[in-house]
């Protein structure tokens, strides 16, 4: 057996998108799907948004890639912008999620080595995490399913059950670097953090001199209905990995830290080739303008209220097959009494509906946060659909 062209890591669907309007996608054979996985959580403009495709296109006939040798106006542009609006002081960007992850705990850990304690590079974090797929961000978490076969990882992490506060502050010790958590745990199933549980690390950071990292990749850029989660919670962070929805499709990702979290990343710490390019920023400017935009937000929580109270309406009428729903925002998920991958399949193969699995048995629904009634109405009737004429698989 010859291997495939690309490279065979995914169980690729029948699904094959050749065009994208809006919050549909549409298939070599002309079939429409609306599309509420939205590129797992990162088409957040849905496809095609005329702002974001002009800001694109100009740039790439203006200027495309310079690399970090040179200044970057466009950069300092939507760093100041990103400053502007959140808890960090400084930026740094990177082309995916996992970079902007593993920037973080190299900036977690050159802030204690730059103290004078290198001893203290031991990150916490969560059960059920998923923070990339470089061999840092695996070791970053303890699913077997994405270690396997990688040995040896990285050292320097330890895991406590997610929204355990007590579990978490009993790992602390003298190599403590700090915490590495997801406000929603998204791949883990759609799972919020309590306050108390984020507050709490936030107060044992306070106290012993700890960096607090938030994993926002999934959860930030308005998904919940602020430009990040951690607003809602009322807990800032040291260092924060943004990505995902902050290109609307465009990859690129950023590391926001405070002045004194980034006080080791001096000049020859790190670097990226790619990252900060003309073109990425230009996809960063153009998202923020909408994301922004008076009202923006506030139509997120509404708009994803509706969508979870219709949700919630359907679900008695199936309560053989579904639990209940959860999550923030537009960052909704539908807890299964059975397999999810299979009810996914089921929905996507059958009724044109394009959701994604997570963990817990969870169906992920990720749209485009610009999404109107007609769109949730649609949504509910394919879903219903999908649940009449579905069959949960043998356990």
């Amino acid at each position: 057996m010859s291997i495939t062209p690309l490279m065979p890591v995914y169980p690729r669907c029948g699904v094959r998108p050749v065009r994208g309007e809006g919050a549909y996608l549409i298939g070599e054979r002309g079939e429409r799907y609306l599309d509420f996985a939205s590129g797992i959580a990162v088409n957040l403009l849905g496809h095609g948004h005329p702002h974001l495709t002009k800001a694109i296109q100009d740039q790439a006939a203006t200027l495309m890639h310079v690399s970090n040798l040179y200044g970057s106006p466009q950069g300092e542009a939507l760093a100041q912008r990103l400053v502007d609006n959140s808890f960090a002081d400084t930026v740094f960007f990177t082309n995916s999620g996992a970079e902007a992850v593993e920037c973080a705990i190299k900036t977690a850990r050159a802030y204690h080595s730059s103290g004078g304690n290198p001893q203290k590079h031991n990150l916490i974090t969560f059960n059920n995490a998923f923070h990339g797929r470089t061999l840092g961000t695996i070791s970053a978490t303890n699913q077997e399913k994405l270690r396997k076969g990688f040995d040896p990882l990285l050292p320097g992490f330890d895991y406590a059950p997610f929204d355990d506060l007590n579990a978490a502050l009993d790992l602390v010790d003298d190599n403590t670097a700090g915490f590495l958590v997801e406000p929603v745990q998204g791949e883990g199933g759609i799972r919020p953090a309590s306050q108390p549980f984020l507050q709490g690390l936030r107060d044992i950071c306070n106290e012993r001199d700890l960096v607090l990292v938030f994993d926002e990749v999934q959860c930030g850029v308005a998904r919940t209905g602020s430009l990040y989660a951690y607003e809602q919670y009322g807990v800032e962070p040291d260092i924060l990995a943004s990505a995902k929805g902050i290109g609307g499709g465009f990859p690129m990702g950023a590391c926001l830290a405070t002045e004194k979290a980034a006080r080791g990343m001096v000049i020859g710490t790190h670097g990226s080739t790619y990252g900060g390019n003309p073109l990425a920023m230009a996809a960063g400017q153009a998202v923020l303008d909408v994301v922004l935009e008076d009202g923006f937000m506030d139509q997120v929580k509404a708009t994803g209220e509706r969508l979870r109270g219709a949700l919630e309406q359907l679900i008695p009428n199936h309560d053989h097959l579904f639990e209940g729903t959860r999550g923030m925002g537009l960052m909704l998920g539908i807890k299964l009494k059975s397999d999810s991958r299979a009810f996914v399949a089921h929905l996507r193969d059958n009724h044109g509906l394009l959701t994604v699995a997570a963990g817990d048995n969870v169906v992920r629904i990720l749209p485009p946060l610009n999404i109107e009634q007609t769109h949730i109405d649609e949504c509910i009737e394919r879903l219903s659909a999908g649940a009449a004429s579905y069959t949960p698989p043998e356990t």
